[in-house]
């Protein structure tokens, strides 16, 4: 389920979908703005192009906002139900353990997007050198 070849493995490992070995963020996880969802123009492995169509990844802005509904819906559940905070604490909840996961959800919901489009090739980098 998580082995390479899965889609669960690109997502997870943030890695290319095509190949599964190059990386597809630039940097690491960082907080830094300018860095968080910073991708290679192509796979350092085996030079699939990231940017299919120009405007691709505002496809993403989808995804973000069903993840970030999702992590509202459930921190709103733990703060309220489990936690027992007032309406006011688990607003100040949300607001807070949303700021801290940005950048994780923003990551997340590129690269969700991308593998929506892309499949698993074995020997992507083998097929790419051939061209």
């Amino acid at each position: 389920m998580f082995g390479k070849g899965s889609k669960l493995y690109s997502i997870f490992n943030s890695k290319c979908p095509r190949c599964h070995e190059g990386d597809f963020f630039k940097y690491k996880l960082n907080f830094n703005p300018k860095k968080v969802t910073t991708l290679h123009e192509n796979c350092p492995q085996c030079n699939f192009k990231y940017m299919m169509e120009p405007s691709f990844f505002f496809g993403a802005m989808y995804v973000n906002y069903a993840l970030a509904v999702a992590l509202f819906v459930a921190i709103f559940i733990i703060a309220k139900v489990f936690i027992g905070l007032s309406i006011l604490h688990s607003f100040i909840a949300i607001i807070v353990v949303s700021l801290i996961l940005t950048p994780i959800t923003l990551r997340l919901s590129r690269i969700i997007w991308i593998n929506l489009f892309v499949g698993y090739k074995k020997n992507a980098k083998e097929l790419q050198s051939e061209k």
